[in-house]
Formats: structure tokens, sequence, C-alpha cells
């Protein structure tokens, strides 16, 4: 039986090796829109961890399909939000912990 509600860990160097890969990915900040506008991975697009729902559609992400590579301050609500995405029927979730800990570009 499918374990539909796997997300996988990974660690930020190999986050950062998929973002400058060539392939196709999301990169989702699930801080709030206060603690995004302090700083954020560049390109990452945000969507507050208690926005996402555990049985509704999120306009910002169509494709269930798609890479996304989660993340959040410390990297408690990036495991809530990666368990409620799979749940949702997203596939291909990576999460990455937090910015706290993040060693590479942040832009404002």
């Amino acid at each position: 039986m499918e374990n539909r509600l796997a997300y996988k860990r990974i660690s930020q160097e190999e986050a950062k090796k998929m973002m400058d890969g060539s392939g196709e990915y999301i990169i989702l900040d699930v801080r709030t829109e206060e603690e995004f506008a302090l700083g954020h991975i560049p390109k990452a697009v945000n969507i507050p961890n208690e926005d996402i729902g555990w049985n509704e559609e999120i306009e910002e992400l169509p494709n269930k399909e798609q890479i996304i590579l989660v993340y959040c301050r410390s990297g408690h609500r990036s495991l809530q939000a990666s368990s409620k995405l799979a749940l949702l029927g997203y596939k291909n979730i990576f999460e990455f912990g937090g910015i706290l800990s993040w060693k590479y570009e942040i832009e404002k």
C-alpha cells in the first residue's frame, strides 16, 4: 500500500542543489507574511502554514506533481505544512527546515 502522507526531509545543501539545477520547482515559505517580508529565499512563494487547510485546494499550487521545497523559520511549521500538503495529494514535497540555519542568499 502506498503511503500517501509521505514527504521527504532533505538537507539544506540538497535543497540548494535542487534550486541550482534545471528542474522546475516551487520554493514554499510557510512563515507569516510579516516574517516573509523580513527576508526570504529568492523566488520563494509565501503561503503561511496556518493558511494551508487539511482538505482544500491551494490556488497557488495547482500542480500536485510539482516539486515543492518547503521551509519555515526553524523547521517546525515546515513539517506541519509538508504533512498537510501530502494529505492534500501533493506528490513531490521536500522539507528542508528553517531559514535560521540557511547559509545561502536571502532577499527582502
